[in-house]
């Protein structure tokens, strides 16, 4: 029998290793979940009150360039990259013929002849197989996993702590600066996954410990903190942002997990077109809701949704919300239900009364400039 692949780690592995953190496998790669002294919920708050700095250099990058690059890209993801311009990025999926959705990404439009890609860790490989087989002679596609790294300063504080180390803070969200720091190149982008004003910094990969350093006791006077990825799941869960695998997936499409805002429905070309288009007109067989749980309870993925005595949905991403303190999820309900519904969620077999509500569970100032 074949072994397991090797986790690939992270330029920061040994600094996570160091500040002992608990580890585990992220699409692939070894990253830390928590760090010791209060875990998920510290690190949560840290970030709602104050500031956090994560490692999420397990996220892909890759890079479209060539003569019209932007107009290229612009055909195959579903967002409309005509709608922003050089300095600045946009939300976008990449969906199959049938509308599902290979994976959710960041686009950066870099020039006309430069468009720079953020998938997510897992379905890198698969998006530039993608693209590297519709792009026409003259462009090309690198896949830059492993040339970067990415690291997310998120919080009302975010913006001081890059102050602290010479970094532009002033640009819009969604638009990114590229600088040098410390001698080498260095891009600030007005982004996250949070719902926190934050930014995302792609250092060099051989370039990340230095600024992850610099980032930390940046933040130290704002109470800042390591943060792993579960604080990261729960901060994106209170803002109902969608996670590839759960709540978007081949077999959940954009329609049905609410994300036609990053569906340009007038272009006239994208990957999946047809079939989105199709069920928008015809109305999706279900779509995304909030849960808010009543009383004690944590949902969580694939657990039944209970809709006037019948199972008729399921969770696609739950957790305890340390904002609320109660249990929070999202759920792919009938086209039915309606918000402020009462359904019901079985947990590990008991049933816990929840109401439907429509995201985000919490009021945050992500475009707050």
């Amino acid at each position: 029998m074949a072994e397991p692949a090797a986790l690939l780690r992270s330029p920061l592995h040994d600094r996570h290793v160091a500040l002992g953190a608990k580890l585990a496998d992220f699409g692939g790669w070894e990253m830390p979940i928590e760090y010791p002294g209060g875990g998920v919920v510290r690190e949560h708050t840290a970030v709602r009150e104050g500031v956090g700095v994560f490692d999420v250099s397990h996220l892909g990058k890759a890079r479209v360039t060539g003569p019209g690059a932007v107009d290229v890209v612009n055909t195959f993801f579903t967002n409309d990259l005509r709608r922003i311009g050089p300095g600045r990025a946009q939300y976008t999926l990449c969906c199959d013929e049938t509308g599902g959705v290979v994976d959710d990404l960041i686009a950066y439009v870099r020039s006309e002849e430069d468009v720079f890609l953020i998938p997510n860790a897992a379905n890198t490989a698969e998006v530039v197989r993608r693209v590297a087989a519709a792009l026409p002679d003259g462009l090309q596609v690198e896949d830059l996993h492993r040339s970067y790294g990415v690291l997310a300063v998120q919080g009302p504080r975010s913006e001081e702590v890059l102050a602290a180390l010479g970094l532009p803070t002033t640009h819009d969200y969604m638009s990114f600066a590229e600088v040098d720091w410390q001698g080498a190149p260095l891009i600030v982008c007005r982004t996250g996954y949070t719902g926190e004003k934050g930014y995302e910094l792609l250092p060099a990969w051989d370039g990340a410990a230095a600024l992850w350093d610099a980032l930390l006791q940046a933040a130290a006077p704002y109470g800042g903190l390591p943060c792993g990825l579960g604080a990261r799941d729960t901060l994106r869960t209170e803002m109902g942002y969608p996670l590839h695998g759960q709540d978007f997936s081949l077999d959940i499409t954009p329609v049905q997990a609410r994300a036609g805002w990053a569906v340009g429905w007038k272009k006239e070309a994208f990957w999946g077109r047809d079939a989105l288009v199709a069920e928008k007109a015809a109305g999706p067989r279900r779509v995304s809701w909030g849960l808010v749980v009543e009383g004690r309870g944590i949902p969580r993925a694939h657990c039944p949704v209970v809709v006037d005595g019948v199972p008729a949905g399921e969770v696609t991403s739950g957790t305890f919300s340390p904002t609320r303190r109660q249990g929070i999820a999202l759920a792919l309900l009938p086209p039915t239900v309606a918000e402020g519904d009462r359904v019901v969620v079985d947990v590990r077999g008991r049933e816990v009364p929840a109401v439907v509500t429509k995201p985000p569970f919490v009021q945050v100032q992500t475009r707050t400039s």
